[in-house]
């Protein structure tokens, strides 16, 4: 099964920086309808911004202003930059995507774990 790849995860203070990353090979990334998920601890799977598929990033009411999505095309490679961090944005960061912006979310990687301390 194509999986993407995310990276860039690791442990900051809150108020600190990270930029994740999340690439593919051409048979499995998409320029739209791809996405950053996270999971945090004892909660849920949610959507932290998705581009749509008209190109636009719509982002999840808990992180914008401070979350910045973009990418690399050439490289096949979505980016997240992640500022003024939350303890609450402690979790695993996931992306994915909508093949041909059909329904179902697919390429799960293993993801890449974000911990934001106090």
């Amino acid at each position: 099964q194509v999986q993407l790849k995310e990276s860039g995860g690791g442990s900051v203070q809150a108020g600190g920086s990270l930029r994740l990353s999340c690439s593919g090979s051409g048979d499995i990334y998409e320029r739209v309808c791809i996405a950053w998920f996270r999971t945090a601890p004892g909660k849920e799977r949610e959507p932290v911004v998705q581009i749509l598929s008209d190109g636009t990033p719509q982002y999840a009411g808990s992180v914008k202003g401070r979350f910045s999505v973009s990418q690399d095309p050439h490289e096949n490679t979505l980016y997240l930059q992640m500022a003024g961090l939350k303890e609450e944005d402690t979790g695993i960061y996931y992306c994915a995507v909508r093949r041909r912006c059909g329904p179902l979310w697919s390429g799960w990687g293993q993801g890449t774990e974000v911990t934001v301390s106090s």
